[in-house]
């Protein structure tokens, strides 16, 4: 159905409730969980035969009716045994079993990226059908679409590239992006994930090939949000590569020059926030994978004036934040001891930043939100880059950092120095925390896993959140063999399952984990190990988009972190289970979307979505507002087609 025929038919149905309303008072309480279920509505479509079967927004394939199939002219151009969603993902699935093998491009190829192509190639004819399966099989798939898959698959983009998915606004745009926005065939964008290939994963500058990142961001986020995947837009900015394998290789495909910089790098993405918010003022744009140079300038120079985040500043941040009070729970204590805990942070780029001011910002609030609990909480931060301890003696100090350098002559007291080594500090802090941030493989060898055996905690956590896979800074076996098995350990990307042999007074015990998006093992009630990443923060998308608020607060992002880390119970997080299951993701986001909307009303942002305007959200109880999320989330269910001429 077009945009403009279903707001006349809305404001249709909104005046006749609002007569009702004033003969039968009654009625207010109901109309205020009165949504429409996202997903369900007739769509309106402008072609037919063919271009219907080529269109992957609109083709269902032999799912199509024989009702359909006469109003759409495909009678004849489909086999003629209609089949059902679930027969359809049933053939997929024998297939795709099938196919992995074949599908490999020789020995070397790994199994991962041949996944990848196929549901890359159902992706570019039927998305329903994709997206049913990607829900369906999602601890599966997720490893698949996005990281640590996607790393391989925006590193050999070029080479993979069949069919454009997202748009490019590149430096030679300059001028035109204005114009160029008007190419996009929707009408509506809800949210927009754009990188500019700076810094992808911990992989560097894979310049155009990362919008593959984006483009794997935003399926998760549709099958974890709930997000129309028709109102969603991946977008590269392409203002060159300094990667210069990428600069000689002639099957490259984008801009093959060096990176601009300064105010021109500036301008460009200027440009294009200007015509983005222009043809759609009510979206949410989501800043992925930008160098830690831009990441805090684009960050402070956008977030007052639009509607906008930086995933790796504080989306990262965010689940850290959730994962450190969850910790915190784990030890037996109560969230509001946080400010007690002392973490150690290796690694000071624009995610290690984000997750440090985060959870300064979250102590402070703690401890009376002025400035002496700022001051204080800065106490409980030692951050070790790739030259050691930051301290207040380091020279030509990265300014976002600075905040978190150490006195000099408090460390001295500390038998610490500037530039001491990770182990070196582990050893004289004992910390609670030990949080890698570092993109640096590795880089909890076993000489400072040793020294945390000696943290001052009944059970230090050990996040090792860098990725892909072969950035994590240890592996759970490694932490749980070397430190002992009554630790908590969570990691940013995905590990097979691992077997560990644990001597006790007992004898030998055999455990099982995984690390793989959530999935927990009990082999043991101490032994637990999660992969986290910023997937449950496309709820901060969801939940600002039902809010209608006009910015992203700080106050929305921190309600968002303390409700995914009260969403386990006391006897998980006493197991070390800190974060909850990827399968139950969608129960996850109404919880954590709800409270990102509760909190848009209380700061006075929230200006309504469709028929709920802003003061019918305020209206709404915790129980309605779970109710209105769950409405508003789109299912891939296959809606009733109608055909209108041009």
């Amino acid at each position: 159905m077009s945009s403009k025929l279903y707001g006349q038919m809305r404001a249709s149905s909104s005046s006749v409730l609002k007569r009702l309303k004033q003969k039968n008072p009654w009625l207010s309480q109901w109309s205020r969980s009165f949504t429409t279920t996202e997903g369900h509505r007739p769509t309106m479509v402008h072609k037919r035969s063919l271009d219907i079967l080529h269109d992957p927004w609109f083709n269902k394939g032999t799912a199509f009716t024989m009702t359909e199939r006469d109003r759409l002219d495909l009678r004849g151009l489909l086999p003629p045994n209609v089949m059902s969603t679930e027969q359809q993902i049933e053939r997929f699935m024998a297939d795709l079993k099938r196919l992995e093998v074949q599908a490999r491009d020789g020995p070397s190829d790994p199994y991962a990226l041949a996944k990848w192509r196929i549901l890359n190639r159902l992706h570019d004819r039927n998305e329903t059908m994709y997206y049913n399966v990607l829900i369906a099989n999602i601890e599966e798939y997720a490893p698949i679409v996005y990281t640590p898959t996607v790393g391989l698959v925006c590193q050999n983009y070029s080479g993979l590239f069949r069919r454009p998915r997202g748009m490019y606004f590149s430096a030679e745009d300059r001028g035109e992006m204005m114009s160029m926005v008007y190419n996009w065939p929707a009408d509506q964008v809800d949210m927009i994930v754009v990188t500019d290939g700076s810094r992808i994963l911990g992989l560097g500058d894979l310049g155009v090939q990362g919008i593959g990142i984006a483009i794997g961001k935003l399926d998760l986020y549709v099958a974890a949000a709930g997000i129309n995947p028709q109102r969603v837009l991946p977008v590269m900015i392409d203002v060159g590569t300094n990667n210069e394998k990428l600069l000689k290789d002639p099957l490259y495909l984008g801009l093959q020059r060096h990176r601009l910089d300064g105010d021109e790098y500036i301008a460009v993405v200027d440009e294009f926030m200007e015509a983005v918010f222009t043809r759609w003022p009510h979206v949410t744009v989501q800043f992925e994978d930008f160098q830690s140079k831009w990441a805090f300038k684009l960050l402070q120079r956008y977030r007052t004036t639009y509607r906008m985040f930086n995933d790796d500043v504080q989306g990262t941040a965010g689940v850290a934040i959730a994962g450190l009070l969850g910790a915190v729970r784990a030890q037996g204590r109560p969230m509001i001891d946080f400010p007690k805990q002392k973490i150690v942070v290796a690694g000071a780029g624009s995610a290690g930043i984000g997750v440090l001011n985060a959870a300064r910002k979250t102590m402070a609030r703690m401890l009376g939100n002025n400035e002496s609990a700022y001051e204080s909480a800065l106490r409980q931060f030692w951050v070790v880059d790739a030259n050691g301890l930051i301290t207040d003696e380091r020279e030509n100090i990265d300014p976002d950092a600075l905040p978190f350098a150490r006195k000099i002559k408090e460390i001295h007291r500390q038998g610490l120095r500037e530039g001491a080594s990770l182990v070196e500090v582990v050893k004289q802090v004992k910390p609670d925390v030990l949080l890698g941030l570092s993109a640096v493989g590795g880089l909890f060898s076993k000489e400072v896993l040793e020294a945390l055996k000696c943290s001052t905690s009944t059970r230090p956590a050990i996040f090792a959140m860098s990725n892909p896979t072969k950035n994590a800074e240890c592996t759970p076996e490694e932490a749980f063999s070397i430190v002992g098995d009554n630790i908590v350990f969570a990691s940013g990307s995905p590990f097979k399952d691992v077997d560990l042999e644990l001597q006790s007074k007992s004898g030998t015990r055999s455990a099982k984990f995984s690390s793989i998006l959530g999935k927990f093992f009990a082999g043991m009630p101490s032994l637990q190990s999660v992969e986290i990443n910023n997937n449950p923060f496309s709820v901060i998308g969801l939940g600002t988009l039902l809010s209608g608020s006009r910015i992203i607060s700080d106050g929305m992002l921190q309600a968002a972190a303390e409700c995914l880390a009260a969403y386990m119970s006391e006897e998980e997080v006493l197991k070390g289970v800190i974060y909850p299951s990827i399968s139950s993701i969608r129960d996850i986001t109404k919880e954590v979307a709800a409270a990102v909307i509760k909190e848009s009303i209380e700061e006075d942002l929230a200006e309504g979505y469709r028929e709920m305007d802003a003061r019918e959200l305020q209206k709404l109880s915790q129980e309605e507002i779970l109710e209105y999320v769950k409405n508003n989330m789109w299912s891939p269910e296959y809606p009733t087609l109608v055909y209108k001429q041009d």
